[in-house]
């Protein structure tokens, strides 16, 4: 049993110091995967709060601990999805551009909107696979679906975003 499962273990049994050690494991794929969801940094800081105070909550009902950080980022994905439904719009807040001004160049704002014009299925596998990094078997279990329809997914979700950005005369290659 790895180190991390070992602290998994000692947190469901209530170890709060276990479980502070996991949050701070995993703060940052929390925040990443927030902010790709959310686009703005306050309120993926909410997020993280919010989705460690939720965990925290239910930790107890964890019933694998290997599968602790794909428990965490589906609790995230949630949240962020009922957060985007709350606001009813999937626009791509035009202040962003004027704050981060010279930091995100014309493909990265590309990029962004043409994300936010996919189905929230589409968007979630590609922040999982590219945002976060995760493996085509993490991504199944987080989306609790075969490995096979996940590449389907991913597969689909890829031509889609081509499509878009090819539609909107950009110069990206996916």
């Amino acid at each position: 049993m790895s180190e991390n499962q070992q602290l998994v273990e000692k947190a469901v049994k209530g170890d709060d110091s276990a479980f502070l050690k996991l949050i701070h494991l995993y703060k940052i794929d929390l925040f990443k995967t927030a902010l790709s969801f959310l686009k703005n940094e306050e309120e993926a800081l909410e997020a993280v709060q919010e989705v460690t105070y939720r965990a925290y909550k239910n930790i107890a009902t964890l019933r694998d601990s290997s599968y602790f950080k794909t428990w965490l980022i589906r609790i995230m994905i949630n949240y962020c999805n009922d957060q985007l439904k709350k606001k009813k719009r999937l626009v791509f807040n035009e202040e962003i551009i004027s704050l981060q001004g010279e930091h995100v160049n014309q493909s990265e704002i590309e990029l962004k909107e043409a994300m936010l014009g996919l189905d929230e299925r589409s968007r979630e596998i590609l922040t999982l696979k590219y945002f976060n990094d995760m493996k085509i078997k993490d991504i199944a279990c987080t989306m609790q679906c075969p490995e096979g329809t996940v590449k389907t997914w991913l597969n689909k979700a890829l031509k889609a975003l081509r499509e878009k950005l090819e539609g909107k005369g950009g110069d990206l290659h996916v």
